[in-house]
C-alpha cells in the first residue's frame, strides 16, 4: 500500500482513502465486490480517476471561470482541460492532511488560504465514518478569511454500471444546459426510475426527496442526504454512472438569486456543513 493511503474496515466492508489526491476515495468493496467505482490505493494515478470526491466550495461548473459576489468580480484559474470552466471546486485537486483516524473512522483537513484557482480562504474537514452495512461522510467548512464568501458542498461518487443497474430517486425538476453543460432552465421531472443504460442524463435535479436507491443484480443502495439536489450523470458509453448528492444547482452562482438555488453565503469566522449516508447490501 503506498504511505499516503489509509484503509478503515467494518464488517465485509473497506475502504480505501487516498488525502493526497484531492481527499478522494481510491475504492469501497463488499469483500471482493466493488460497491463504487474502486481502484487499489497504490494504482490510483489521480483523483479523476476514483471512486468518490468530495466538491468543495462548488458542485460542478463554474460559469466561465469568473464569479460576482458582494459587488466585486473575480476569476478562477483554469482546472479542466479543454473546459471553458473551472470544474468541481478545488479540494478534489488538494492534497489533504489526515487529522485523526482508527479502524473504522478518519477525519481529514484542508487549509485553503485563497488564491488563484479560489479567492477565498477556508478551512474544511471531511470525516469518514465505515460499520458493516453503511458509509458515512460529512463535511463542515469554516470561513477564515476577512469577507463572505459563497460556499457549496457535496460528493462525486462513482458507480459501477452493471447489467441490471437501476436509479429510483424522486426529483422536482431537471435543469436543462447548453452545450457548454451550464444550466439554462428547469423543466419538470416526475421523478426517475429506470434502468441506467436507458438514461442519459448530464443533469442537475432539484427537489430531491427521500433516498435514491440504486440496485443491480449484485447490491442494493441506499443513499441519503443532508442536502436537496442530485447531479445525475448516466454516460451511454462509460462503466460507470454517478448520482452526486449536491447542495447547490449548478452554476447558481450566476443566478439571480444564488441563495435560493443553495449557495450559502458564509461569513467570515461562519462555517456550513452537510452529510451524505450510503447504505449497502448484498442481494
Amino acid at each position: 500500500m503506498t504511505p499516503c493511503a489509509l484503509e478503515l474496515r467494518a464488517g465485509d466492508l473497506r475502504l480505501a482513502l487516498r488525502p493526497d489526491l484531492g481527499g478522494s476515495i481510491a475504492g469501497l468493496w463488499l469483500g471482493e465486490l466493488p460497491v463504487m467505482r474502486s481502484t487499489e490505493p497504490a494504482e490510483l494515478a489521480s483523483s479523476r480517476l476514483a471512486a468518490c470526491y468530495p466538491l468543495v466550495p462548488y458542485s460542478n461548473r463554474l460559469g466561465y471561470r469568473r464569479l460576482r459576489w458582494h459587488g466585486q468580480d473575480f476569476t478562477t484559474a483554469p482546472n479542466e482541460a479543454g473546459s471553458p470552466h473551472s470544474l468541481h471546486g478545488i479540494a478534489w485537486q488538494r492534497g489533504w492532511e489526515v487529522l485523526e483516524a482508527d479502524a473504522t473512522s478518519a477525519t481529514l483537513g484542508l487549509v485553503h488560504p485563497g488564491d488563484s484557482h479560489w479567492p477565498f480562504a477556508f478551512e474544511v474537514r471531511q470525516r469518514f465514518v465505515l460499520e458493516p452495512d453503511a458509509l458515512k461522510l460529512s463535511l463542515e467548512l469554516r470561513n477564515t478569511g476577512a469577507e463572505p464568501q459563497p460556499v457549496g458542498l457535496g460528493w462525486h461518487p462513482y458507480f459501477p454500471k452493471r447489467a441490471r443497474s437501476r436509479l429510483h430517486a424522486e426529483v422536482a425538476q431537471r435543469w436543462d444546459s447548453d452545450a457548454s453543460g451550464l444550466p439554462t432552465r428547469a423543466v419538470p421531472q416526475p421523478g426517475i426510475d429506470a434502468d441506467v443504460a436507458h438514461l442519459s442524463f448530464d443533469h442537475c435535479f432539484d427537489g430531491w426527496s427521500g433516498p435514491a436507491r440504486l440496485r443491480d443484480e449484485k447490491l442494493s443502495l441506499r443513499l441519503t442526504s443532508s442536502v436537496s439536489r442530485l447531479v445525475v450523470y448516466t454516460p451511454p458509453t462509460k462503466p460507470y454512472f454517478c448520482v452526486e448528492p449536491v447542495s447547490h444547482v449548478s452554476n447558481a452562482v450566476h443566478m439571480a438569486d444564488p441563495l435560493a438555488h443553495g449557495l450559502v453565503d458564509v461569513a467570515p469566522g461562519a462555517g456550513t456543513e452537510a452529510w451524505m449516508r450510503l447504505d449497502i447490501a448484498a442481494v
